[in-house]
């Protein structure tokens, strides 16, 4: 894993959550700034998937391979799940979905680092 990409993603998701949560206290419905927000995060999610099981599949070893497949797969799915949560639902708890989604992958994408790192 590239811990600069990792860094990105952690501070892109805690932005966007941040966006997320002012939306939410305005009493808005989730917006096209948080759904790019998503979505670019998905993109960095996948680049970093891509990165990590391809350096897997190249043979480097972590000790726990499995927990660490599960970690990397929550990372891709949340973003979507949110994205698709929030927008149906058209109320300001829309929003609130959005921010805890984008909550989540900064403790998430930090336990991939710590399990990448016990190999280095």
């Amino acid at each position: 894993m590239i811990g600069s990409l990792a860094t990105g993603i952690i501070i892109a998701s805690l932005v966007v959550a941040l966006i997320a949560l002012i939306t939410t206290i305005r009493n808005r419905p989730v917006g096209l700034v948080q759904l790019v927000g998503l979505g670019l995060l998905e993109v960095a999610l996948l680049v970093q998937a891509v990165i990590a099981i391809a350096k897997l599949i190249s043979g480097v070893e972590i000790g726990q391979t499995v927990v660490f497949l599960g970690y990397l797969a929550s990372t891709v799915v949340i973003p979507i799940f949110g994205a698709y949560w929030g927008m149906i639902e058209r109320t300001r708890w829309g929003s609130g979905v959005v921010a805890v989604a984008c909550l989540a992958l900064p403790a998430l994408v930090g336990r991939l680092l710590q399990l990448w790192q016990v190999v280095g």
